[in-house]
This record gives structure tokens, C-alpha cells and sequence, in this order.
């Protein structure tokens, strides 16, 4: 259910200078809110943003975090570490204290930035660890909603970026058949927006752009984004992906895109939202459509250079 919107002033988030985060902190200031944002490094100043420097692992910067704010929204997370112990530091510690934070400080709305993986928490040590932090979060008390985007792309992004160089030079690596969907920035930052500061019964939403994907259908949308006609796509099996990782790690370190812990979840058939668990379209709907927001985001690569 959802009803009428929460008096909302000033948002405390999570993960605002990654590129989720920094896209709701956007949309908050251009929606008139302010924002309390947590930071790791010294950031520029600017207007409508306090910035809190510390740390998930850090409580006394958490309570200064939340201090004076309406709602909170949690997006920082660890996507890619090369240790179990690591995922449980960033996803599942950093929200359990994130949670306890928002309760000592009487804050009530939490909404947390989960992922598509934790409805299949046996693939990847990711997605195991996603699952048990929205365990937490609905075991909080607070007035929460959970959000599992699918794979989310858009100008800033630099996790997509090696297929888009790679789309480029006419060829495409995939998984093993299956189907994906995509949701861009702009329209998942737009999302937390609305549940920041709208009232709705505590749910999971699964997130996309509704429009559903093969691999190969993906890749081919990527190659028209970065002005080819078409590429050769080729499906590798789990084993061949698996000694990708290996490659990637020995050359990349710990700035590898393909990792083991990946692969289990590249693998799966099915990486798009269920419609019944879409959030209701009178609270959002998604506004860009995937030839869009590739050729945004290839745009944006291009004029960097990173193509």
C-alpha cells in the first residue's frame, strides 16, 4: 500500500559520492531537500549538502549522519571484493550499523538499496550477503522499503564500461543464454526519491525498465549506443567465465570487473524484476527505455575518452 507523502526535509545517505548515491543527491537538491551525506574523503563544498566524513564502521560518524534527518537512505554496499569477509564488512555489518543508527537517532524511514542477486542468495557470496542485510531491515522496526535494482547503468557508470569498449571493437563475450533487464540512474534515483518521502506499507520492490533482454539482444543494443550496426556475440560457458576471472584478477588486482564470486550470478537464466513485484505504477514507473540511456552513457564515455 502507499498513501500520502512524508514531511520530508532533509535526507541522510549512504554511498552519496558512488554513483547511485550521487544521482539521488542530485535529484534531492533539485527537489528543494537537503542532504546529509556520508563521505570517506574531504568533498568540495556545496550548497543544500553537509558533508559527514566517516565510515560505515565508524558509529559516532553514522550518529552525525542521521542527526536532524527525516529519512534515511542507505545505498553504500560492497559489489566486488576478492573476500567473504569483505561483503559481510560492507553489506551486511555497515547496514546492521546503519539500522541501529537510524533507531538511537528516532529516525523512522529507511529504505535500502539491495539487489536483484539476493533473491538468489546460493549464486554468489554478493548476493548472499545482500539477502541477510535485508533480513535485518525488515527486522528493524523502522518503516522500510527495499529496493533490488537490476543491472543499472547510465552516464557515470563505470562498472559497464567493458562492454561497451568491447561492443565497440565488434565483439561481444557473454554468459550462457538468459535474459536481463536494465534500469538507468536517473530513473532508479527518481525511485528512492519517492519512497524517501512517501508513505507505502513495508514491501521488497524489484527494479527494471520493463523492458526485457537476451544477452545477445543487450549487446546488440550496446553496439547501436557506440555506432555499429551489429556485433559478434559469443556465449561462453561457466567454465570459460570462470578462468576469465582468474585472468582479470591476475592482471587487474582487486580492480578486476569479472570476478569468481560474479560469475555463479552471471550465469543465472534470469536476471529481470517480477512484475508482481514491481513498485505500484501510481508511486513510479520507469522513464527511459534502454536505446536511450545506452546512447547517453556512451555519450558520456565518449567524451571522456574511455572508449
Amino acid at each position: 500500500m502507499w498513501g500520502g507523502v512524508w514531511v520530508v526535509t532533509t535526507l541522510a545517505i549512504t554511498g552519496a559520492t558512488g554513483f547511485v548515491g550521487g544521482a539521488l543527491v542530485e535529484r534531492a537538491l533539485s527537489a528543494g531537500h537537503s542532504v546529509r551525506a556520508l563521505t570517506r574523503r574531504p568533498q568540495r563544498a556545496r550548497d543544500g549538502v553537509t558533508w559527514i566524513e566517516g565510515a560505515l564502521d565508524r558509529p559516532d560518524s553514522l550518529a552525525a549522519l542521521v542527526e536532524g534527518a527525516d529519512a534515511v537512505v542507505h545505498v553504500a554496499g560492497v559489489v566486488s571484493t576478492p573476500t567473504r569477509a569483505g561483503f559481510v564488512a560492507g553489506n551486511i555489518d555497515g547496514t546492521r550499523a546503519m539500522i541501529a543508527a537510524a533507531q538511537a537517532a528516532g529516525v523512522r524511514r529507511f529504505v535500502h538499496v539491495s539487489s536483484l542477486s539476493a533473491r538468489e542468495p546460493d549464486l554468489s557470496i554478493y548476493g548472499w550477503s545482500k539477502a541477510e542485510a535485508e533480513t535485518l531491515v525488515e527486522a528493524s522496526g523502522l518503516d522500510w522499503s527495499i529496493v533490488r535494482p537490476s543491472g543499472v547503468y547510465g552516464p557515470g557508470d563505470m562498472e559497464m564500461r567493458d562492454l561497451f569498449r568491447a561492443a565497440r571493437m565488434g565483439i561481444a563475450l557473454l554468459p550462457p543464454r538468459g535474459r536481463v533487464s536494465l534500469v538507468a540512474v536517473d530513473d532508479l534515483a527518481r525511485l528512492l526519491l519517492a519512497l524517501a518521502t512517501t508513505q507505502v506499507s513495508p514491501a521488497v520492490y524489484e527494479v527494471d525498465d520493463g523492458h526485457v533482454l537476451t544477452h545477445a539482444a543487450m549487446a546488440q543494443a550496446i553496439a547501436r549506443a557506440v555506432g555499429r550496426k551489429r556485433v559478434l556475440t559469443l556465449h561462453l560457458p561457466k567454465a570459460a567465465l570462470m578462468l576469465g576471472a582468474r585472468l582479470d584478477r591476475a592482471v587487474r588486482r582487486d580492480g578486476a570487473k569479472l570476478t569468481l564470486d560474479r560469475v555463479g550470478y552471471l550465469a543465472h537464466p534470469d536476471w529481470t524484476a517480477r512484475p508482481a513485484m514491481r513498485p505500484p505504477a501510481e508511486l513510479w514507473t520507469p522513464e527511459i527505455a534502454p536505446e536511450h540511456g545506452l546512447a547517453a552513457t556512451a555519450r558520456w564515455y565518449r567524451a571522456r575518452g574511455l572508449l
